[in-house]
Parts: C-alpha cells; sequence; structure tokens
C-alpha cells in the first residue's frame, strides 16, 4: 500500500490569465513604489494594472507580501539580463551595460529601504535572495571580461557590488553613470600586467 501522506504535493499549475494578472501587479506595483513610494494607495496599482483590489489581495495579502514581491521580480529581471548582455556584447561592455543596469536599479529601491529594514519577517529574506541572484551575475560578465584581458581577474564579485551601492546616488543618474564609468576605468587598471 502507498503511504500518501509522504508524496510531495504536485507542483500546481498556473492558469496563464491568473499569471497575467499577477504580472500586471508586479508591473504596476514597481512603477507605482518608483514614482510614489512603497505607501502609495493600492488603488493606484490596482487601476494601473487593470484588475480589482480583490484579485491584488488574492495574491499579496498584506502591502508587505507585494513589496516583497516586487521586489523579487525586479531582482529577477535585472540578474537575467546579464547573460543577454553577454550575448550581445564583447565581455567588457556587457559587464559595464550591466552595471549601469545595476546601479539604475539600487537607484530605484532606495525607496524600499524603511520598509526593507522595518523587521517585517516578509523581507527577512531579500538581502540573501538579491546576492544569490547578483553575484552569479557579476561573477559570469567579470569572468568573461578578465579571461579576454579587459579587466584585472582578481575583482571579488560582492566587493563589486558593494561598491556599485555605495556610488549610487538617487536623485542623480548622470552622476551615478559616471561613476560607474569610473569604476569600470579602475577594473581595467593592471590588466596588462595580468597578462604579461
Amino acid at each position: 500500500m502507498i503511504d500518501r501522506t509522504t508524496e510531495a504535493p504536485a507542483a500546481r499549475r498556473v492558469r496563464p490569465d491568473v499569471q497575467r494578472n499577477v504580472d500586471a501587479l508586479l508591473t504596476a506595483a514597481a512603477e507605482v513604489f518608483a514614482s510614489d513610494g512603497v505607501d502609495a494607495p493600492v488603488r493606484r496599482i490596482t487601476a494601473r494594472a487593470g484588475v480589482g483590489a480583490g484579485t491584488l489581495y488574492r495574491h499579496f495579502p498584506q502591502r508587505s507580501d507585494l513589496i516583497a514581491a516586487v521586489f523579487r521580480h525586479e531582482v529577477d529581471a535585472c540578474a537575467e539580463a546579464a547573460p543577454a548582455l553577454a550575448d550581445r556584447h564583447e565581455p567588457v561592455e556587457a559587464l559595464t551595460r550591466w552595471l549601469r543596469h545595476l546601479a539604475r536599479f539600487v537607484a530605484a529601491k532606495r525607496g524600499f529601504k524603511s520598509a526593507l529594514h522595518s523587521g517585517d519577517p516578509a523581507y527577512q529574506g531579500l538581502l540573501p535572495y538579491y546576492m544569490e541572484r547578483f553575484v552569479p551575475a557579476v561573477k559570469q560578465l567579470l569572468d568573461a571580461a578578465a579571461a579576454a584581458g579587459d579587466i584585472r581577474s582578481d575583482v571579488i564579485p560582492y566587493d563589486l557590488l558593494r561598491a556599485i551601492s555605495g556610488i549610487v546616488e538617487p536623485d542623480d543618474d548622470a552622476y551615478t553613470q559616471r561613476m560607474v564609468a569610473l569604476l569600470v576605468d579602475g577594473l581595467r587598471y593592471g590588466a596588462d600586467l595580468q597578462r604579461s
């Protein structure tokens, strides 16, 4: 006799219309949070997503659930940009473009800071998730650029992620992008010495 209590539950398939609603909510919430902050009224999010409040609360019963989901969704999108850029550009150009993208992500997420540091248990796993997704993304780009001889090979991915977080000026993208360019120049320093 088979013991059905020990069987893992089958993964539930999400209906396409339900997935579209969730995706619309996450996109709308990211846009509203970026412009109005994480405390923006729910009706702005649902109106932009084209769904009712019941749909939002069915998927995200607490505001913290929505904030955490938006954060993860945006982290995933940023991390997934790394291999896409690597496929389309030379290694150092792909790295530079991704670091610019990351800097914009960090600037946009500064509005999440108070929520993420509120002590709400819904946010506990977000920093590890950020690192789990971004360390491999930046490592892939760094390794390719170092193998091409464009940058030094001793750069630690975690250090580079922290450096980007430190140079971002949320209200001055031009400044941030200049700092990213300087950072990439710093990565190039010594690459010739390591090749010889």
